[in-house]
């Protein structure tokens, strides 16, 4: 057949001409550092790290307090409750601590210790019962209520809130300064427990007098004479989505006024 005996066609591609820089393209191309672009697709390169914060499946119990805790911002929280937000500044706290801890109670050991001492020592004499800060919630309550309390100091993130909620009113009526710090965890740690809703303090020593009184005045204006704690009410703020689009309609509405006035 002609066909096949046909000569075949040589394909007419353009010819690449060599400019004045092809030496200079050819040593790009011979350098050490080749060009080695990645492909960041289903099946390519290892991805670059980001921040996958957002997409993580945290733990229901993360899930639930990240929950609580925007629902807190969102909802309008009555001023019986946001007052426990209203907690001590980090030197005020500190100065609050470092006082409280020196009348910590004492474990076991050093109870017994102490005990041992004292019937060795003084066989016939009354001792006296060691000055400690006084825990538990019934405790802590039945204190204020006689009027035996110095001064309260309560967590502010006690879990139901219900449990404490009374508690400042109650001090506010007998006139016991209180006040709210920063953990429950805090608090547990100075009475030997895992976590202490509420601590007080029935008496202190004499070097220790003016260091209570201090605080005491100062948390008296604080929280116990401070009215606009017992009348602000917490909450309703929106997320951020929701204060663009308020600020949109807003400016929105400003253009329209604008165009009525000028109509």
């Amino acid at each position: 057949n002609n066909k096949h005996n046909m000569p075949k066609k040589v394909a007419k591609g353009k010819k690449v001409v060599v400019g004045a820089g092809g030496k200079a393209d050819e040593a790009k191309q011979s350098s050490l550092f080749k060009k080695c672009p990645r492909n960041f697709r289903i099946g390519g390169d290892i991805q670059p790290k980001r921040n996958l914060t957002r997409f993580v499946k945290w733990p229901k119990y993360i899930r639930i307090q990240r929950q609580k805790r925007v629902l807190f911002k969102r909802l309008k929280v009555p001023p019986t409750i946001n007052q426990f937000t209203q907690t001590l500044q980090k030197n005020q706290a500190a100065n609050l601590i470092k006082l409280l801890a020196k009348y910590s109670p004492e474990n076991r050991q050093e109870k017994k210790l102490r005990l041992k001492s004292e019937a060795e020592a003084a066989k016939d004499k009354k001792t006296e019962k060691p000055i400690h800060l006084k825990f538990g919630l019934n405790h802590v309550t039945t204190l204020v209520e006689e009027e035996k309390a110095k001064l309260v100091v309560i967590a502010h993130d006690v879990d139901p809130v219900e449990l404490v909620i009374f508690l400042p009113a109650l001090c506010r009526k007998k006139g016991i300064p209180f006040a709210f710090v920063r953990g429950k965890a805090a608090l547990g740690k100075l009475v030997h427990q895992k976590t202490a809703t509420c601590v007080a303090l029935t008496e202190v020593r004499r070097e220790d007098f003016t260091d209570l009184e201090n605080l005491s005045t100062q948390f008296k204006s604080q929280f116990n004479d401070n009215d606009a704690l017992r009348r602000t009410w917490g909450g309703g703020v929106m997320g951020i989505k929701n204060q663009h689009m308020m600020a949109r309609r807003e400016r929105l509405r400003e253009i329209e006024l604008a165009k009525k006035a000028n109509m």
